[in-house]
């Protein structure tokens, strides 16, 4: 009952019509814009997740989290997924919403079709790359590159033609910017892709804790297995010490 009554919500001027999936910060939905007919993917955050640190007034949350998005906004690299609009629903849910992407993520591309050449895969980074130097440049670090966040698209008629989604965990690198959706003293992110220095909880982070996990990302295109089988952030920091 829960779900057909939010695949019967509207999102401002977007009409929710199937979920295309749920992960740890909400849900992604196929939308359909009413006025234009354009469709589009909707990232809805969970309610929960907008009290991020104790303390905090909701609505001071809700204006960090439409600084973040409006930094996401401001990429123009074409391999960064397209922000479109972003805002608040009644149930105080934060919601982005994006360009929909015909493609597969490279997690399944190496799950079905296992280790792939090093051409098609320098070929990936080389796009990846151009997104996240735009970002660095800009002082935002991604925090979470990993191959479910890394799209293989079709665009016309260029096959391959990556898109670096999510940027949930956001953080900006500046001197001075409080820019970052996750609190103070937590470690977010995906262990198998995580940093050295983010796994260990240090606050100063830079560009190349993106290019740590993309050379996993490259790992686990070439051989099919990740660096790191285990999933534990424990095991990790164990293994680091």
């Amino acid at each position: 009952m829960e779900t057909a009554v939010q695949k019967a919500r509207d999102l401002g001027s977007y009409h929710l019509v199937s979920l295309i999936g749920r992960g740890g910060m909400g849900e992604v939905w196929r939308a359909r814009h009413r006025m234009l007919a354009r469709e589009a993917a909707i990232k809805v955050v969970r309610a929960d997740l907008m009290m991020l640190q104790p303390g905090y007034e909701s609505e001071i949350t809700r204006k960090r989290f439409a600084r973040e998005a409006q930094a996401i906004a401001s990429l123009r690299s074409p391999h960064t997924v397209y922000l479109f609009d972003f805002g608040v629903a009644e149930d105080g849910s934060f919601y982005y919403v994006m360009e929909l992407l015909d493609g597969i993520s490279l997690q399944a591309l190496g799950e079905r079709f296992g280790p792939q050449p090093a051409s098609r895969v320098i070929h990936m980074l080389r796009q990846i790359c151009g997104s996240l130097e735009e970002a660095h440049r800009r002082g935002l670090v991604h925090r979470d590159i990993k191959p479910s966040n890394l799209f293989a698209c079709a665009v016309g008629i260029e096959y391959d033609f990556m898109k670096v989604l999510d940027f949930g965990l956001v953080r900006n690198a500046s001197p001075g910017e409080t820019l970052q959706l996750t609190a103070t003293g937590v470690t977010a992110g995906t262990p198998a892709y995580m940093a050295p220095e983010v796994a260990m909880g240090e606050e100063r982070l830079d560009g190349r804790v993106d290019i740590y996990g993309l050379g996993c990302v490259a790992y686990f295109l070439l051989t099919g297995a990740p660096v790191f089988e285990e999933k534990s952030k424990k095991w990790m920091i164990s293994r680091l010490i």
